[in-house]
């Protein structure tokens, strides 16, 4: 196993038609805003995919659209497996993995979906992995619905040390566990991603091998800037921490509508309806888009900074220069 999944990874939202049906072809065009937006990999079928409102069918052609529509430019993660019984969940995943996806995401509430704690985490998890494909990568989120449910150090070091996963999105939300866990981790294929934009620059600083937050949905690019030029522009990077920590803030403003609102107003698709969040946002949040409009005036400062000191400083070219400029 060599793939690498890190970097900057868009927990994609899942666009409807009017008529409640997946808009494919304005996903397609999502995909395409993801990366020219510097995005490193996607991850469909999540928790913004809106995944547990989803039938298998429809988890399972999204998963496969992305992939497609993604044509080797980027790696495309997918999770999906909502049941409680292992062996519904074995039957999800196989037909999650059939869709061709580089790398499938185990939820971590999935695992001990009773909770009877114990070994029964690894008990359940190592059943999967004998019946999973075993050439396909795996990752771990810890999904927050329907509840929580964090790894422990022995059952990240278990995972760490199968060879078998090459990604956590660390949903822990605190810096001194996003440390510890790199350090369990060093010199395995296991990537520890934070998904918190709170704690991502500092994350990062400390090893957390990319960001895979819901404001990938709004700027990216200027998460990827972040990751890859804070050592040659500190300041800036410092201050630039500051907004996206704080334009993050408005995610529990009816999420992920809202990331949809924002993509109406870039024309990438019409249609905001969400089935996790059928009521009127506007209405239960004032201000909503004038929220909005200062988070998109932010978010074009900071690029208008950013292109001035790449004008001022232009980079070397080099064989050593990152994978993914800043675009």
């Amino acid at each position: 196993m060599t793939q690498k999944i890190e970097g900057i990874i868009p927990v994609m939202i899942t666009p409807f038609t009017a008529n409640g049906a997946i808009d494919y072809p304005g996903l397609g065009r999502l995909v395409e805003w993801y990366i020219d937006n510097g995005s490193d990999a996607l991850f469909a079928v999540c928790q913004s995919s809106e995944m547990q409102f989803l039938t298998l069918d429809e988890r399972v052609e999204l998963a496969a659209f992305a992939k497609k529509a993604a044509a080797g430019r980027v790696p495309v993660i997918a999770s999906g497996h909502i049941s409680e019984s292992l062996d519904d969940q074995l039957a999800e995943l196989t037909a999650i993995a059939a869709t061709g996806v580089d790398g499938m995401v185990l939820v971590t509430n999935r695992l001990d979906a009773k909770r009877e704690g114990g070994s029964k985490f690894i008990d359940d998890l190592t059943w999967l992995l004998d019946r999973l494909p075993k050439q396909l990568p795996l990752g771990l989120y810890e999904c927050p619905a329907p509840y929580r449910r964090l790894l422990s150090d022995d059952e990240l070091k278990f995972c760490a040390k199968s060879g078998r996963f090459v990604i956590l999105k660390d949903v822990s939300c605190d810096l001194e566990t996003v440390k510890r866990r790199v350090a369990l981790t060093r010199d395995t294929p296991l990537a520890i991603v934070n998904a918190n934009a709170a704690i991502a620059f500092d994350a990062m600083k400390a090893g957390s091998r990319g960001f895979t937050g819901v404001f990938t949905n709004f700027h990216p690019d200027l998460y990827q800037w972040l990751m890859t030029e804070h050592i040659s522009h500190p300041e800036l990077a410092d201050e630039l921490s500051v907004y996206l920590a704080l334009s993050a803030m408005a995610e529990p403003m009816g999420y992920p509508k809202l990331a949809k609102l924002y993509h109406q107003r870039l024309g990438t698709f019409a249609c905001t309806d969400s089935r996790a969040v059928t009521f009127d946002i506007h209405e239960k949040f004032w201000a909503l888009e004038a929220l909005i409009d200062k988070i998109v005036e932010g978010t074009e400062h900071y690029r208008r900074r950013i292109a001035d000191v790449a004008a001022r400083h232009p980079a070397p070219i080099s064989g050593t220069a990152s994978s993914r400029s800043y675009r």
